[in-house]
């Protein structure tokens, strides 16, 4: 069975005195034959015409198929600086046509030229120097409201303290025990492979209590807080400030960095080098499980061997690596969450960029401890 086609439609031109006259009769829908309007646009370009004007006397029903063809034909009529006279068109399709032409299109987003690299160098570095800026000025207006409130000039709030000291401490456990417990065990897996060769399995204790102590204990704990604390304070930072809590607090004379920023960074600072004492010991008790139950050693051994192997200055290594991984954690998540946009897309971003800035932060000052305590040869 043939698709059912409307009757005809027709498009022409009739030129008088430099007018161009479009005449449009027909049925005008989508299943309709259009015809072809390449010589109206052939004579829209024709010398002499100085106005273009629209008949539809003749004109019977219409959708947007036609309202597609008026516009083709004035597209063409603009590009000559033609007169375009769209008075004697159905009110309907004048108001189309407002709405149409109500915001200029942008030609240069539809078709962007590819850009230099020297030019998206220039802009990466205009970046990070900003990024740089911000970051001396975050660190700055912290410094400042530290010293007013251990002067007692700011409204810094111990209640507020103990509660982010909860919130990011004893709640964090269970993930810190899992993690660190796995991190011991593929530990002792790894090194138990090389040592049983040479029969040597008694010092897979060596490897999992220097391990953990001076190096995984803290890196995995950094990283699970960069996920778990850093993004929670970016999130409720910008939640603040889409809200407009953090505008209410400096109506009422409040500092927020005192009020909100300052306890945070404090109870992460406090926290996580205690969390990563608490980590060194659950990987050293994973450790533990795969050498006593899978390569036959000893609970007795085991103990010996982590206390002659690990030195006091192997947990303050740790301590202190943990304790700037706190931070550089509490630094991300509260500067991106003072950062954030007015929008509830921004927190997210907030929160994404709060992980992002913690992680690479804690790899690039791992590795410039870890250098340094190989120079000095500790």
């Amino acid at each position: 069975m043939s698709e059912l086609i409307n009757p005809p439609c027709a498009i022409e031109a009739d030129y008088r005195d430099h007018c161009l006259e479009i005449q449009l009769s027909g049925d005008w829908s989508i299943k309709a034959a259009v015809p072809d309007s390449k010589l109206i646009i052939t004579a829209i370009n024709q010398p002499g015409v100085e106005v273009l004007r629209f008949s539809t006397l003749n004109l019977g029903s219409w959708d947007s198929l036609l309202v597609a063809e008026i516009i083709k034909i004035i597209n063409s009529a603009e590009k000559r600086n033609l007169i375009v006279d769209k008075t004697t068109l159905p009110e309907a399709i004048q108001g189309l046509l407002a709405l149409v032409y109500a915001v200029p299109e942008q030609h240069e987003v539809r078709t962007r030229t590819p850009r230099k690299w020297s030019s998206i160098l220039q802009a990466n570095l205009r970046l990070w120097q900003k990024e740089a800026l911000d970051i001396v000025e975050f660190i700055g207006e912290m410094v400042l409201s530290g010293y007013d409130t251990f002067r007692g000039r700011s409204h810094f709030r111990s209640v507020d303290l103990w509660l982010h000291i909860q919130e990011c401490g004893p709640s964090a456990l269970p993930i810190v025990t899992l993690i660190s417990l796995l991190v011991g065990l593929i530990l002792a897996f790894v090194g138990a492979v090389q040592l049983s060769l040479f029969g040597a399995q008694i010092y897979i204790a060596n490897l999992v209590s220097l391990g953990m102590t001076r190096e995984m204990g803290g890196l995995m704990t950094a990283i699970i807080m960069s996920g778990r604390t850093g993004a929670a304070y970016a999130a409720q930072l910008g939640t603040m400030r889409v809200n407009e809590e953090i505008d209410a607090l400096k109506t009422m004379n409040l500092q927020p960095m005192a009020f909100l920023v300052l306890p945070r960074m404090l109870a992460l600072i406090v926290i996580m080098p205690l969390l990563c004492l608490y980590a060194d010991l659950m990987g050293i008790i994973g450790g533990a499980l795969v050498s006593i139950n899978i390569f036959d050693v000893s609970v007795a051994e085991y103990v010996d061997r982590t206390i002659h192997a690990v030195k006091m200055k192997d947990f303050v290594i740790g301590f202190v690596k943990c304790a700037v991984f706190g931070v550089l954690i509490a630094l991300s998540g509260c500067m991106r969450g003072m950062q954030c946009g007015r929008s509830a897309s921004a927190v997210g971003d907030a929160a994404t960029s709060a992980v992002v800035t913690s992680i690479v932060f804690i790899v690039v000052a791992d590795s410039i401890m870890t250098i340094m305590c190989n120079r000095l040869g500790i």
